[in-house]
């Protein structure tokens, strides 16, 4: 049977694609025990909901993408919407707590709070920098899905 991260390559469709990093992550949520909502309307800044503890956070579903850097994925940390008069792009402070990220590459699954997230894109290094340099990357181990949970 292909491996997950190979089933998706088929994905043409940012559309497709996009429903199904959600099913993705909703899915290793939902494995690990946790409750997980959705809205019903498709027009809320979070793609779905997930309780711990009796608390709910708010979660933006993201498919990462390989990196121009060696050992690098990055995800869009914005909105962007098509309108007639070009593009509308829009950040997610206040209106998300986490990113929760697939990166079909690795096939693994990431957990970025929202106050870590610089405006635009974040990029996660998950190979060793090819100089060695280290300071101020982020390492995909910080990020990992059961390292949040």
């Amino acid at each position: 049977m292909p491996s997950r991260s190979k089933l998706f390559d088929h994905l043409d469709e940012p559309q497709r694609r996009g429903d199904a990093t959600e099913a993705i992550l909703i899915a290793e949520f939902c494995v690990r025990g946790f409750t997980v909502l959705t809205p019903v309307q498709d027009n809320e800044a979070y793609d779905f909901v997930v309780e711990m503890d009796g608390e709910f956070f708010r979660f933006q579903a993201k498919t990462a993408y390989e990196s121009k850097n060696e050992g690098t994925f990055r995800f869009e940390t914005r909105s962007t919407r098509v309108k007639n008069q070009g593009y509308e792009r829009e950040g997610y402070d206040g209106k998300i707590d986490y990113f929760a990220v697939y990166h079909p590459e690795t096939d693994g699954i990431y957990v970025v709070p929202i106050h870590e997230v610089p405006e635009n894109k974040m990029a996660i290094r998950y190979e060793e920098a090819p100089s060695g340099y280290e300071s101020g990357i982020n390492r995909y181990e910080d990020y990992l899905l059961d390292h949040f949970v």
